[in-house]
């Protein structure tokens, strides 16, 4: 099948792909999949950008209690450096995929890529606004990396983490430069990189 309308009309358990934190300095590189349940529909799903962070904390306790099957899944630091951060994603998206039980039939992954999976796939671009299980599934990916940046901000405090989220804000660019690079840095992304080759 080519057509995402398709996949979704065909009766099989399709499963929506998305990731979060693709473009952050620090963190893990979160996916979450997700297989909802047309019995238990869920309103308000969108893109998680478009939503609030209260709307989005809202809304996945719900996905996680109505879906047929979800799962969460992330790739680390050392592998998005090592990988890169496409193949990272990609990795992270496999990883979810293969934690559903029950397991899909079919997936429906956001964006132009697509990860090596256990069963057929399609890549939908705009797909986190199309498609209502990935909508879901950016949702997830989106509250559960927050909450790890939260969780990080504990143990390396001063960066910031819980407000900007790892992103390249002024003030994380301003605080890399005060407190240099911390563990939970990419250093394959230029501006940290950078950094190390100043004050190496």
């Amino acid at each position: 099948m080519t057509d995402w309308r398709a996949v979704l009309a065909s009766g099989l358990r399709v499963a929506g792909v998305d990731e979060a934190g693709r473009g952050p300095l620090a963190g893990p590189v979160v996916a979450a999949a997700v297989i909802l349940d047309p019995a238990r529909p869920i309103a308000g799903l969108a893109d998680s950008k478009q939503l609030s962070e209260r709307r989005r904390e809202a809304l996945a306790p719900v996905i996680r209690a109505r879906a047929l099957a979800w799962c969460v899944a992330s790739a680390s630091v050392e592998e998005i450096d090592a990988l890169n951060i496409l193949q990272a994603s990609l990795l992270a998206m496999r990883r979810a995929v293969a934690g559903l039980a029950p397991s899909a039939q079919y997936a429906l992954v956001d964006g132009n890529r697509l990860p090596r999976l256990n069963c057929p796939a399609l890549a939908v671009v705009g797909g986190d606004r199309e498609v209502a299980a990935i909508s879901a599934a950016s949702i997830l990916a989106k509250v559960d990396r927050d909450t790890e940046m939260r969780r990080l901000d504990g143990y390396y405090p001063g960066y910031g983490f819980a407000r900007h989220k790892g992103y390249p804000s002024r003030a994380h660019r301003a605080a890399l430069e005060r407190l240099g690079v911390s563990p939970v840095h990419r250093r394959s992304f230029a501006p940290v990189r950078r950094l190390l080759e100043s004050k190496g």
